[in-house]
């Protein structure tokens, strides 16, 4: 009796865990963070009660590809409930996945912008007022004839760098605030079986792959979950940025090994600066190793970040000018060849730093 129920207390303790943890990072690190979101109009609402949820980015580690999950109206599973959405954010040794949720207020979704009311931070797009929920319509695309629960309050909203996702080189610096905190230790719904099956469909097809559609999918938005070829879907305008599709390199072997490589067209695509860890048997030259390896990734660091900042301004003139598409890729392919000019010459940087360490290796061989 003792002993059944220490095992029910363990057990109760372990659900207690696993339900204030069950949305949180999902899945295998990877290196290489997602596409921008692209840019996509919002389907026209199917009806009372539905509320939206954005498109993102997942991974497919099959096939070592991220593929876009179309934006979709969905009905809340409770009455006063809403979503949460789902983001990626850096985990210090790569990115990992963080799964959306319903719950009564909206949590910390790395303070993504993904439009239509999602504006990184809290919901903007609706309330819910005595057991209806009322729609926002200056950022949702409602029929006014059928959907009267509504009012209109503008939204100042500004999103150039369609930036998808939190942390690391190029990523959203938001950190949850304390009203984001305490939602997150709401009681949550995970996503329903409708919103899992809509995921398991967008994995499926490869035409929503970003390299099949260089960051533009041809599904972006369906009016509710699975409606892939409902005659309301809409694609994708535009990318949110130029994306270079990620090459395929060692596909055998485990998921957990499998890590995406790609031509960085900007310094926030390439992926982190790294020390490695000297073991030559003399403690004091390893840690003065060390401390050259941090001053010279710090400085790295500096010149990526200056490189960035002046390529995000030109991008910024692009628009002001209303740059035509061959312009723009102009523009990109020089973006390009900084950034890999600059690659280059931190590896030689590094590369010389160690040669330098070599000599200082063998002096506690010699006789």
């Amino acid at each position: 009796m003792h002993i059944r129920f220490i095992r029910t207390l363990l057990f109760a303790t372990i659900v207690l865990c696993m339900s204030a943890a069950s949305f949180a990072q999902i899945g295998v690190a990877i290196r290489i963070g997602p596409p921008a979101l692209p840019v996509y109009e919002q389907p026209l609402c199917p009806g009372d009660g539905y509320l939206w949820t954005p498109g993102y980015w997942s991974y497919d580690y099959d096939v070592n590809d991220y593929y876009w999950v179309p934006g979709t109206w969905v009905m809340a599973p409770e009455v006063g409930f809403l979503w949460t959405p789902a983001y990626w954010g850096w985990g210090g040794d790569g990115f990992v996945f963080y799964d959306g949720y319903w719950g009564p207020h909206v949590g910390f979704y790395g303070g993504i912008n993904y439009g239509f009311g999602y504006f990184g931070m809290g919901f903007e797009g609706g309330r819910w007022d005595n057991g209806h929920f009322f729609y926002n319509r200056s950022v949702n695309n409602v029929n006014l004839n059928e959907i009267h629960n509504v009012y209109d309050t503008p939204v100042m909203n500004h999103n150039d760098s369609h930036v998808s996702f939190n942390g690391g080189n190029g990523g959203i610096s938001a950190r949850p605030t304390a009203e984001e905190e305490s939602a997150g230790r709401d009681r949550h719904i995970p996503p329903v079986a409708t919103q899992t099956q809509h995921a398991q469909a967008a994995r499926a097809n490869p035409q929503q792959r970003a390299s099949a559609t260089m960051g533009k999918p041809g599904v972006a938005a369906t009016p509710r979950p699975g409606d892939f070829n409902d005659r309301g879907a809409v694609p994708a305008k535009q990318a949110g940025a130029p994306y270079t599709p990620a090459t395929r390199a060692g596909n055998q072997g485990s998921s957990e090994n499998n890590t995406v490589q790609t031509t960085a067209v900007h310094p926030h695509d390439l992926p982190p600066l790294t020390r490695s860890t000297p073991n030559t048997g003399n403690p004091k030259q390893d840690k003065k190793y060390q401390q050259q390896q941090d001053k010279q990734i710090a400085k790295q660091q500096q010149e990526r970040d200056t490189l960035q900042q002046k390529q995000d301004q030109e991008h910024v003139q692009l628009d002001k000018q209303k740059a035509t598409d061959t312009q723009k890729q102009q523009v990109e392919q020089k973006h390009q060849q900084q950034t890999q000019q600059l690659q280059q010459q931190h590896q030689q940087q590094t590369q010389q730093l160690q040669q330098r360490q070599q000599p200082a290796n063998r002096e506690p061989s010699r006789k």
